[in-house]
């Protein structure tokens, strides 16, 4: 370790500042990848402990659209985060705040376990991380743009910190799936505040901020633009395009429930492919960031729609262990490159003098999307279940998503009438 640090600190200035940035956000990211309360570590754990209380896929679901309600909160973290500071820093102090909020909650699930059928009271406990490790993303990504725009490396970090919360999902699958398999839902939140804690370090150790001077009517102002940007033909019709892709009322929910029930896959097995979906996401990403330059995007939204169907319909396949650790591979991929272009496509419909809390808006819209149809395919699915079976309602649910994916294309005219599609840049 002593030779590695002397090699960095030997390093030219600039490189020496690029790895540093890398390292910060990846590390971060990767925390997030573990931490996250909806889609991280203990997400499983979550619903094999609401099944063993005897919740069905309504009620587990209808859990998960409230958790993540959080993330659609992400405008107003940008807006607090860029024109309102604390201890005059915008970005380090709310990022040592959310931090520890989400040690406190995560920690208190841990040393006061929640009674048996306490589904309120689990939910509360959670929101309270949530909202930190929502919060503290809007803080990193304001964080990214700040440090890496003006060196040219916001394309590089992106794809760091994408990697690396892949990476941190891939363990999370892995521990996560042995945690509900052996009924130890409750060290997954201990470790998850360990995790947390992490990114306190981190911000506290790391994050350096130049003392920042509020302006008086900077807040109006700001909330002017955004409110101007939202009546834009170009925001309006890429966010038209981000709720029909995220509404989607097949869910992992639907899935986990259908897998672990219908079919008898293990939990530490269903943890194993949420893993393999994971390593699936992480090539996907990386393969979209060689060829997305050279694509037209009017050609990369149709790719993402068909990738979008892929992946919902791909689940017809599943009936057993070896088709599930396939198909989840094939859909990390798939997911993946049509969400990167969704976030492409977001990025350019934003404002410039907005752009931050403009792209905050859009993907809080898309999050929103998202926990509507999580809780609308979760009650479709217990009602179709008791209706005509469990394998049925799960064929119909892949079938009804994959129909609302298609709905995207019914958008495509829009985004060609503002131009969103023709700006493309030929190499």
């Amino acid at each position: 370790m002593a030779e590695v640090k002397q090699q960095v600190e030997q390093m030219p200035s600039p490189i020496r500042e690029t790895t540093g940035l890398v390292l910060l956000f990846g590390a971060m990211y990767f925390v997030q990848g573990i931490a996250e309360p909806t889609e991280g570590l203990i997400a499983q754990p979550v619903r094999s402990l609401l099944k063993s209380w005897g919740y069905s896929a309504a009620g587990i679901a209808g859990f998960g659209a409230l958790l993540a309600l959080p993330w659609s909160l992400k405008p107003l973290y940008g807006l607090l985060t860029d024109f309102v500071p604390i201890g005059r820093t915008r970005r380090r102090s709310y990022l040592l705040l959310t931090s520890a909020a989400s040690v406190l909650g995560l920690g208190c699930l841990y040393f006061i376990p929640v009674p048996f059928g306490a589904y309120r009271q689990l939910l509360f406990l959670l929101l309270i991380p949530t909202v930190g490790v929502a919060f503290s993303d809007v803080v990193v990504d304001a964080l990214m743009i700040e440090k890496g725009q003006p060196r040219g490396l916001t394309g590089m970090l992106q794809s760091v910190q994408w990697a690396a919360m892949y990476g941190g999902s891939i363990l999370a699958g892995l521990v996560g799936g042995y945690l509900s398999h052996h009924g130890h839902q409750q060290i997954g939140f201990l470790m998850c505040a360990a995790t947390s804690f992490v990114t306190l370090l981190l911000a506290w150790c790391y994050v350096r901020e130049e003392p920042h001077v509020p302006e008086k009517g900077r807040l109006r102002f700001a909330t002017q633009e955004l409110a101007g940007a939202a009546r834009t033909p170009a925001v309006r019709a890429a966010a038209a395009f981000l709720f029909l892709w995220s509404f989607n009322p097949f869910s992992m929910t639907v899935l986990y429930m259908y897998m672990t029930e219908e079919l008898g896959i293990s939990e530490q097995f269903y943890g194993v492919t949420i893993s393999l979906l994971s390593v699936g996401a992480i090539a996907g990403s990386l393969a979209y960031g060689a060829y997305c330059r050279r694509v037209p995007m009017r050609w990369l939204i149709h790719l993402a729609i068909a990738t979008g169907v892929l992946s919902t319909l791909a689940y017809c396949c599943v009936t057993g262990q070896i088709s599930a650790a396939v198909v989840s591979v094939i859909v990390g991929v798939t997911y993946m490159t049509g969400s990167m272009v969704q976030f492409d496509l977001a990025a350019r419909a934003c404002p410039v003098a907005a752009a931050g809390t403009t792209f905050a808006m859009l993907m809080a819209l898309s999050n929103l999307s998202l926990s509507a149809s999580t809780a609308l395919g979760g009650w479709l699915y217990d009602d179709w279940t008791a209706r005509w079976g469990a394998t049925t309602a799960f064929n119909l649910l892949v079938v009804a998503g994959a129909l609302s994916t298609c709905a995207c294309w019914l958008i495509v005219p829009m985004l060609n009438s503002v131009a969103l599609v023709e700006n493309d840049t030929e190499e």
